[in-house]
C-alpha cells in the first residue's frame, strides 16, 4: 500500500531541500520491492572516500554494468544465456544468478572514481569532491556604510 504525503509544510522554512520529496518517494518505492539482492556493503574509507561492495557471485565482468546518470548510480546484472550441458544436474542451486538492478542516490558532491571486480565482489569507489564555492567560509561582519557616513558627519 503506497501513500503520497504532502511535505510542503515541512519545506516552508528550508532552503535547498527541493529533492527531499523525490528522495522520500524513492525510499517508499524501495520499501515495497525486493531490495535484498544482491547484498551490498557501504564503507567509509576516509574523510572523503567511500566504497560500495556488492556480492555478485556467479556473474562475470561482461554481465555487469555500472552507469551514473545525474545523481543516480545504477548497477545492473544480466546473466548471459549459457547452454546447460545435459550431464550437469543440480541437486541444490543456492547461488542466485538472477537479473538485478540496484540504484543508489548520490549527493551532488559524490563522484564515482572507479570499479573493480575480484572473487565475486564488485567494488565501486566513490570520492566526495566539494567545490570551492560549497566549502564553509568565514563571512566578515562589516560596518553599515550609512552609519559610518552619519558618524563622520557628526
Amino acid at each position: 500500500m503506497r501513500t503520497n504525503f504532502d511535505f510542503s509544510p515541512l519545506l516552508r522554512s528550508s532552503i535547498g531541500f527541493e529533492n527531499l520529496n523525490r528522495l522520500l518517494d524513492i525510499a517508499t518505492r524501495a520499501a515495497e520491492g525486493d531490495t535484498s539482492f544482491p547484498p551490498y556493503n557501504i564503507e567509509k574509507l576516509g574523510d572523503d572516500a567511500y566504497r560500495i561492495t556488492m556480492a555478485v557471485a556467479g556473474f562475470t565482468r561482461a554481465e555487469l554494468d555500472i552507469t551514473v546518470q545525474e545523481n543516480t548510480l545504477v548497477v545492473t546484472g544480466k546473466a548471459a544465456d549459457e547452454a546447460q550441458p545435459a550431464e550437469r544436474t543440480f541437486l541444490h542451486r543456492g547461488i542466485a544468478k538472477r537479473a538485478f538492478e540496484r540504484r543508489f542516490q548520490l549527493a551532488d558532491v559524490i563522484k564515482v572514481t572507479g570499479a573493480s571486480f575480484e572473487n565475486g565482489l564488485l567494488n565501486i569507489d566513490l570520492q566526495r569532491e566539494v567545490p570551492e564555492h560549497k566549502k564553509p567560509r568565514k563571512v566578515e561582519i562589516g560596518a553599515n556604510e550609512a552609519a559610518v557616513i552619519e558618524g563622520e558627519a557628526a
